[in-house]
């Protein structure tokens, strides 16, 4: 294995049980015990993976989430969060967190939803993605669905692939917006609606329950495979 995670904890004994069982599942691990350490080891090494404390010092987990998604650094950040603090993961979740595990927790859960948020990636590192009866080839830019080519706008293609390669994450109108259409004052949270529905209408086996491309309620879309 030679993915690399990156440990951002400031309790001495956690920090080290966690470097402990990554290391012996085969990972390179790296480790940072405050928040500005933490920073400067993902922005200088960009890791595969990030486990991040919320609360640290120096810098929260919360700043370097929102900081690392500004610089455009993609990598899955995995937040541990205290024990019934739903205002904590629905605060980091919205500044680019892709998953958290709740203290105290099982390290076999820890270590599977990591391999999930990883293996995430290897799938959006590909060029060609496959769900239900579509293929989207990245290279190509083209949807097929049941073996014919489905006519797509350049945006409607943008923000299909923006979803596909992102899937599994909760993905803001403002992110969506951003990232797609860059700054076009033009675009609005309607119009993104409207993007969607096209899609929906394209790639969906029922538009009135869609498989694919789920509403996030009051955020925005998550895409399921």
């Amino acid at each position: 294995m030679n993915e690399t995670v990156l440990i951002i904890e400031d309790d001495p004994t956690m920090l080290r049980g966690l470097e402990d069982n990554f290391a012996f599942e085969g990972y390179r691990v790296q480790t940072a015990r405050d928040g500005q350490a933490g920073l400067n080891a993902a922005l200088g090494a960009e890791p595969d993976l990030i486990i991040l404390d919320l609360m640290l010092p120096k810098i929260n987990g919360y700043e370097i989430c929102r900081y690392l998604r500004e610089e455009k650094l993609d990598m899955p950040i995995l937040m541990l969060t205290a024990k019934g603090q739903e205002s904590d993961v629905v605060l980091g979740l919205k500044l680019g967190a892709d998953d958290y595990v709740t203290k105290p927790f099982s390290i076999k859960e820890l270590l599977a939803r990591c391999e999930a948020l990883l293996r995430r990636t290897r799938q959006r590192n590909a060029t060609v993605h496959d769900f239900g009866d579509c293929r989207l080839d990245l290279v190509a830019r083209t949807l097929l669905r049941a073996g014919r080519e489905v006519a797509l706008s350049p945006k409607e293609f943008a923000l299909l692939a923006y979803l596909v390669t992102h899937a599994g994450r909760a993905l803001s109108r403002d992110t969506i917006m951003t990232t797609v259409w860059g700054y076009d004052n033009r675009v609005t949270s309607r119009s993104i609606d409207r993007f969607v529905n096209a899609l929906r209408n394209k790639i969906e086996p029922n538009i009135a329950e869609p498989r694919f491309i789920k509403t996030v309620r009051e955020f925005g879309y998550k895409f399921e495979p």
